[in-house]
């Protein structure tokens, strides 16, 4: 009984590894993926941790260190040279400084400017994915229907080509439907290609195997049935705009840091405590010699010329001044690119309703036409419809098709575009799961 059960199970992992990989993923499952595993999200989370610790460290500054150490030795020549201990523990810190204040709320700047940085980079991950996800769903359906193109352009030319050993078409017709099937067997190629491209950038979004990777067209969520104001209820900024004006702030507060640096007090913290080894000759020299000593004390500083710390809080200045410059500029752009996602959106649009409707309109010439190939047309005087009329009929329909479908991408595409341009991707991705941003952290 257990070599048979052994045997089923050898059969099992065997049928499994020859069974090829395919994986449906849902679009919820992808853009949960994206953000938890891709590379940009936790560089974005990795430049946070930095921040964060770069604010304690500036802060910690204020708490005593212990640092202890030995410097035990034989007896010296002559008059000691050092002061041999078993053991001593000293410990320094930061009191007072001007400019560690201004330091400190830099960092905290940075910090903040970091987690706006992450949030930008959460939705650009999420938006890459979506668009990615969509543009997948569409090269699949786009093969279908050009396969579809495919088997009636070559019945066409079968058909064509007994017409005219029939003697009812010319060659002209002939090498008209054979370019006809070539030029759709080159689209099919080239939709071959993206869906492959598609394929490996949302398997690298996603972290997961590219190939057998295709998309549940139904996980989709709807699109707001309208489009966002943008003079009325979208935001001024975006998380890019404010990270890049926290940088500026940042820079600037650093600046001011270097430039109270002369003319200031700095205070610190010393305490010091050895204990002298007895073995040496260093009592030989001290009248009143014992083994523990301590010292508490602190130790105040200020700095009255420094021309290399001037040259540097001028360089921090005009670091400060291009940084709000860029600030500007990248709010500038956001503007700039908003409007242009609003009035592209619209454009795409009205495209894809022309692209509907002109494949609506397709569709029904070829059911006319199916009917009147069955029936007749009903008049022996007009011309009669033929199968070749047929599959010229399926192969326009089928290229209206293909158009829409891609209208209709280039349409969800802009409609992603504005909506992040707006602020309300988060919103639409949470129609279909609950995304959990991230949470800022604290110092």
């Amino acid at each position: 009984m257990i070599r048979i059960l052994r045997l089923y199970l050898a059969c099992s992992t065997f049928a499994f590894a020859v069974m090829p990989a395919c994986a449906q993923i849902s679009f919820t499952t992808a853009i949960d993926l994206a953000l938890k595993s891709n590379p940009k999200v936790l560089m974005a989370q990795a430049d946070v941790d930095k921040a964060l610790a770069a604010v304690q460290q500036l802060r910690d500054a204020y708490i005593p260190n212990i640092v202890g150490g030995s410097g035990i030795g034989p007896p010296s020549y002559g008059f000691p040279l050092g002061q041999p201990s078993i053991y001593n523990i000293s410990s320094t810190s930061l009191v007072f400084s001007y400019s560690q204040r201004d330091y400190l709320r830099a960092a905290r700047a940075a910090l903040d400017a970091a987690n706006l940085r992450l949030k930008d980079t959460r939705e650009g991950v999420a938006e890459d994915t979506a668009i990615t996800f969509l543009a997948l769903d569409r090269d699949m359906r786009r093969q279908t229907a050009l396969q579809e193109q495919q088997g009636f352009a070559d019945r066409l030319v079968t058909i064509v080509q007994d017409r005219l050993d029939a003697g009812q078409d010319t060659p002209i017709d002939l090498t008209t439907s054979r370019l006809t099937a070539a030029q759709i067997r080159l689209a099919h190629l080239r939709a071959e290609d993206d869906t492959v491209a598609d394929q490996a950038h949302l398997a690298r979004l996603i972290g997961l195997p590219a190939k057998g990777l295709t998309t549940a067209n139904d996980s989709v969520p709807p699109f707001p049935a309208t489009s966002p104001d943008l003079y009325t209820t979208a935001p001024l900024t975006s998380p890019a705009v404010d990270s890049a004006y926290a940088i500026a702030k940042s820079k600037m507060q650093t600046a001011f840091g270097d430039a109270r640096y002369l003319w200031r007090p700095q205070i610190y913290f010393e305490g010091q405590y050895s204990r002298f080894a007895k073995y040496t000759n260093i009592q030989d020299y001290y009248f009143r010699f014992q083994q523990n000593n301590a010292a508490v004390g602190v130790q105040i500083t200020i700095p009255f010329y420094d021309k290399a710390h001037q040259a540097r809080a001028r360089e921090s200045a005009a670091d400060a001044s291009h940084a709000l410059h860029e600030a500007d500029s990248i709010r500038d752009q956001f503007f700039d690119s908003r409007l242009r996602a609003r009035h592209t959106a619209d454009e795409l649009s009205t495209r894809a309703e022309i692209a509907t409707l002109d494949q609506q309109l397709a569709q029904q010439q070829l059911d006319i036409m199916l009917v009147q190939l069955k029936s007749g047309s009903g008049n022996l005087s007009g011309p009669q419809m033929s199968p070749k009329d047929e599959q010229n009929a399926r192969i326009a329909e089928r290229e209206k098709f293909v158009a829409l479908l891609n209208a209709n991408f280039e349409a969800q595409q802009a409609r992603i575009s504005l909506l992040r341009a707006a602020g309300e991707l988060q919103a639409w991705i949470a129609t279909a799961i609950t995304i959990q941003p991230a949470t800022p952290a604290k110092p």
